[in-house]
């Protein structure tokens, strides 16, 4: 019913993109500054030359499948912006770091002023360090905080961001204590540090820490650890890492059995408890707060992409768009810095495939999130995605 935990490390994480988990250890890229760079300079009315990075080419076909999802939706988005044109070049990574390096090398020396890809964290560091010193800015499809800085902005959505989003409305709906459950590998040790640091900046109080081997076994054993910290310190909140194919459904299960009840503290979490349909019948995560990106917006997206292709697109695939229409919103501007770090990072943000997104200096993004619970086994809507970058939530 849910997937194993104990796949290989490289094996886990293309199984995790289909949720936007895309986690690999990387280096930080060269830092790029200075004034625009020729490579940057855009044209007024000339075509911005984009380099689409994807990872066609490997034996996966897992991988061919993402590669031709985002590749369709960026066409979709070059066709949505009017008068803004896209030159859009696309370039098979196989995945592969050297590969998308080489990638990112040749699409420079062809002209290109901006990499849009690749998808997975050593692939687009990679890519990121092989252009800094050209001053070509990558847009990468991953999620990894690890790779975010210099000429390296990550477009998916991050657990710092989720972690800000739920912590917030937790602590204006009486969830002021929290302990927090995490895997005892690179994912879960970020997602501990975005929740810790998420609650610390709102004036909450952390009363503890507990981390698990990604087993059964493990996340059995850890259980009663968790329960005894929650009634010891009185928290009414667990926040976990926990995803909902892998750790979630064990960890939720165990603690209810452990007498930790919605009731006494509830579950919040950095996954999407509603990617797998059977989680919501789970009655540890009645009444749990999750995050979820702009359902309306999201929709609209999968029927024009549907209408278009014959096909649901891959749950990745409207990063691309977003990449696409970010680009297409700087170009709009004329200005010829339009695609340099201080133009890409504007307060005001882009609105995306699903909901409103900004990107930041230090290369990590902020997303419009609504707050979801599940009643009754259904995801109900608690507070809706923001519509703007003012208000709550920011």
């Amino acid at each position: 019913m849910f997937a194993r935990l104990t796949q290989p490390r490289k094996a886990a994480a293309r199984l995790l993109a289909l949720f936007s988990l895309v986690w690999l250890a990387a280096c930080q890229p060269i830092v790029a500054s200075g004034p625009v760079s020729d490579a940057q300079r855009v044209t007024p009315g000339a075509p911005v030359k984009v380099a689409l990075l994807v990872p066609a080419g490997s034996s996966s076909g897992a991988d061919q499948l993402l590669a031709s999802n985002l590749e369709n939706a960026a066409r979709l988005a070059i066709a949505d912006l009017g008068n803004v044109e896209i030159d859009m070049k696309v370039y098979p990574t196989a995945g592969d770091p050297g590969r998308a390096a080489q990638a990112a090398t040749t699409a420079v020396s062809e002209g290109a002023q901006i990499i849009l890809g690749p998808l997975y964290a050593e692939a687009a560091n990679a890519a990121g360090v092989a252009v800094a010193n050209q001053g070509v800015n990558v847009l990468a499809f991953s999620n990894n905080p690890t790779i975010a800085g210099g000429n390296v902005f990550i477009l998916g959505p991050t657990f710092a961001n989720t972690a800000d989003r739920l912590v917030q409305y937790g602590m204006r709906n009486g969830i002021q204590r929290y302990v927090v459950a995490y895997g005892n590998d690179l994912q879960g040790t970020i997602g501990r540090d975005a929740i810790v640091n998420a609650v610390n900046r709102s004036g909450g109080a952390v009363a503890g820490t507990q981390p698990y081997e990604l087993s059964q076994a493990g996340v059995q054993s850890a259980a009663p650890r968790v329960a005894e910290t929650v009634r010891g310190s009185g928290a009414t909140g667990v926040f976990t890492t926990a995803g909902v194919n892998a750790d979630l459904p064990i960890l939720a299960t165990a603690l209810n059995e452990a007498g930790i009840t919605p009731q006494q503290a509830r579950m919040l979490g950095l996954t999407r408890w509603d990617a797998a349909p059977q989680a919501l019948a789970l009655p540890g995560l009645q009444n749990g707060l999750f995050a979820v990106p702009d359902t309306n917006r999201t929709r609209a997206f999968e029927q024009r992409y549907s209408a278009t292709y014959g096909a649901q697109p891959h749950p990745l695939a409207g990063l691309a768009y977003d990449g696409i229409a970010a680009i297409g919103a700087l170009a709009a501007t004329g200005r010829a810095d339009a695609l340099t770090q201080s133009a890409l990072v504007q307060s005001q943000g882009f609105k995306g495939t699903s909901g409103i997104f900004r990107l930041l200096s230090n290369g990590t993004n902020q997303r419009g999130l609504a707050v979801a619970t599940i009643r009754n086994n259904q995801v109900v809507i608690l507070d809706p995605a923001p519509t703007s970058f003012r208000g709550a939530g920011f």
